[in-house]
């Protein structure tokens, strides 16, 4: 899959319509526990009452405030289907955009068919991996995977080159395993000894499933598992993924090859069917080169018939979801039930408009802003931003550990980041992609394939700076640190984020507090390191970046003291760049809203509240959530966000603007004895 540039705020899903009808004037007030000081724990005073009434549906492995929007986001996407189902045929002429959601909808929503076909869809990818017969055959096999983002031994991809962002490139990274997380397969604990037994069971069950024998079934199983486990203790660990210039290593093709025994790397981007791969080539950069430098080895490590059991297996996990009650119910066992602790599946209609907004969301979205979004949401984002950069441009004139040459390259990396908003200037045109009504795994793969070509077609192009990172329905918002944007989807501009009946208070708190959380990312441990135009390059003193580097290491050292589940400590080093964010996204958003109230006035108490309490709680309300502890632990090692409770009081604890706001005195649990602000 394609290499993440952007840091998002976390993934959400939203609509307007539900929004408008739930959340009234801003404030949750019955969500409230007023058994809690504000001064003991922030979270619980203001989500406490739900937190302990809520109960996580049954369907879901974790549950709040932005999951019930996600039900009402789930309305209007339905909706716009349905509408496009009923469509006459003239209507609908094929390769529009009316075609193209409700053909592949229906094809995932033909229940009767997909039983019917069994595994089938896959046949022709089954019988070629059956054909492999040498070591040329199994590169192949890689090299195809990768073209169909089917998932393989390593990732291919495309993106601005970090270190000349205006140029695209070709990226080679880590991958190819199957559990969550490198540490599932190799920590010595209960919890996954006992999912790593499952994993094994459930590799068996889906091998048979397919067709195997019991035997059979059995050693592939064993296969698929003695390769992850071997790339497992090869990758790297998540925080030396978050290093930026470790995971920069360009080569030119002859000097890849040189790293290289048993793949030809010329040949293996030709087998991938790209005529722009034999053309433009001629740099690739390596994220992690003794990861590469390990799966090469690995292809002779193993037999044949151990690599086709790996093969078959990624071309099961891929589709399974897609196909037949029986197999979607297994994968649905053990991936959403045994690693998340989701009790039971969505309805199938929620299952396929989810899956068809993944698919075809350019498509989709364009339809859904038709729709939904309000215009005047543009106009009044456009003065929050220009607000809040202007709130910290002051704060870096005014910072006492900061030399004034680098002040100024802040600030011109401040000035020259360009928002995005809404959806992008210009949508992508799907209208080449056959989608069948009858044919959903067909239309899954073909989209796939369709996404990969287009990744590599920007090859050796420059960089397309109007593409937008998510999709239109998207509640969630970016900060791409090589194009230096941020970027607010449609489907945030709305409550509890953004709210056009609220104060400002309260929408600073909250979307005023997530642009300052993505501009805030440009600055962060590791966006600090581009530059105004993008480019991995470092613009600080060496005096000023050590300043900034034990600042952030007391960040570290207070999340690290934070503990889920009892026992299971939140990694400081991994969440830093989160924690920063959210630290300075409140910071200057306050500051922000104080430039908004001079212009505006400011308005009267109201709830019982002050002003500056409601930005607050915009803030906190917004993080209402509670998790399985199968999620949970999962969240731990594979999100670099912090847990809700602790995006809050921990971000709070450190603000004396808060302190004020809510008369918390030294000694109280919501002020730390050290205070930690950077920005």
């Amino acid at each position: 899959m394609k290499k993440t540039t952007f840091y998002n705020l976390l993934l959400f899903a939203g609509a307007f319509l539900l929004a408008q009808n739930s959340f009234a004037q801003g404030v949750y007030l019955k969500h409230f526990d007023k058994t809690v000081r504000p001064q003991d724990d922030f979270f619980k005073f203001v989500n406490g009452n739900w937190l302990k009434t809520g109960e996580i549906p049954a369907s879901e492995s974790n549950w709040g405030s932005f999951s019930e929007l996600q039900e009402g986001n789930q309305d209007v996407l339905k909706q716009i289907l349905e509408d496009a189902s009923k469509r006459k045929p003239q209507d609908k002429p094929k390769g529009s955009d009316l075609q193209l959601v409700s053909d592949f909808y229906a094809s995932g929503m033909n229940t009767n068919l997909i039983n019917e076909k069994g595994v089938t869809p896959i046949k022709a990818e089954w019988d070629d991996i059956n054909a492999i017969k040498d070591t040329k055959g199994v590169l192949a096999m890689i090299a195809k995977h990768q073209l169909k983002g089917v998932g393989s031994l390593f990732g291919v991809f495309v993106g601005a080159d970090s270190k000349n962002s205006k140029m695209n490139a070709v990226y080679i990274s880590q991958g190819g395993i199957s559990l969550p997380d490198r540490s599932y397969y190799l920590e010595d604990n209960k919890k996954f000894a006992k999912t790593r037994e499952e994993y094994k069971k459930h590799l068996k069950t889906m091998f048979e499933l397919f067709g195997e024998t019991n035997e059979l079934a059995q050693k592939n199983a064993d296969a698929v598992y003695k390769i992850e486990y071997r790339i497992a203790e090869t990758q790297r660990v998540r925080t030396d993924m978050r290093n930026p210039q470790k995971n920069y290593n360009k080569r030119t093709l002859d000097e890849l090859q040189q790293m290289l025994f048993n793949i030809d790397i010329k040949s293996h981007f030709e087998m991938m069917g790209s005529a722009d791969f034999k053309a433009e080539i001629k740099e690739v950069i390596i994220g992690q080169p003794e990861y590469l430098a390990m799966a090469d080895r690995m292809i002779k490590d193993f037999s044949i018939d151990q690599w086709k059991a790996y093969f078959k297996w990624k071309l099961m996990s891929f589709s399974a979801p897609y196909l037949s009650d029986k197999i979607e119910q297994e994968n649905f066992r053990f991936f959403s039930t045994e690693l998340n602790g989701v009790k039971e599946m969505k309805p199938r209609q929620k299952r396929i408009i989810q899956i068809t907004d993944g698919a075809l969301g350019q498509v989709l979205g364009k339809l859904y802003v038709e729709k939904t979004f309000p215009p005047q949401a543009k106009a009044k984002m456009m003065e929050m931003i220009t607000n809040i950069k202007e709130a910290l441009a002051e704060r870096i004139q005014g910072l006492d550990w900061m030399t004034e040459e680098t002040k100024k390259q802040a600030l011109i990396k401040l000035q020259a980041i360009t928002p995005k908003i809404g959806y992008p200037d210009k949508w992508r045109d799907f209208s080449s992609v056959e989608i069948k009504a009858d044919d959903y795994v067909g239309n899954l793969m073909r989209l796939r394939k369709f996404g990969t070509e287009y990744m590599f077609s920007k090859i050796g192009q420059p960089v397309d700076k109007t593409e937008f990172g998510m999709t239109a329905p998207t509640v969630n918002a970016y900060y791409s640190p090589v194009n230096n944007e941020i970027a607010f989807p449609a489907g945030i501009l709305q409550p509890p984020f953004f709210d056009f009946k609220a104060d400002d208070a309260v929408n600073y708190g909250g979307i005023g507090a997530v642009i300052g959380h993505e501009i805030t990312h440009g600055f962060d441990d590791q966006g600090s390191q581009y530059d105004a135009d993008g480019n991995l390059k470092m613009w600080w003193s060496k005096e000023d970046r050590a300043k900034f580097d034990a600042k952030a290491q007391k960040i570290v050292e207070q999340y690290n003291e934070y503990k889920v589940l009892d026992s299971v400590a939140v990694n400081g080093k991994f969440t830093l760049g989160e924690n920063i964010a959210d630290l300075g996204g409140v910071t200057i958003a306050y500051q922000a809203l104080q430039k908004q109230w001079k212009k505006n006035g400011k308005p009267k108490n109201k709830d019982g509240f002050t002003p500056e309490q409601r930005f607050f709680i915009g803030f906190a309300q917004v993080w209402r959530r509670k998790y399985r502890s199968e999620s949970m632990i999962q969240r731990i090692k594979t999100d670099p966000h912090s847990p809700s409770e602790f995006r809050t009081n921990g971000t709070l604890s450190n603000l004396s603007i808060f302190h004020e706001a809510f008369g918390v005195k030294d000694g109280d649990k919501m002020k730390r004895k050290e205070i930690v602000v950077i920005w």
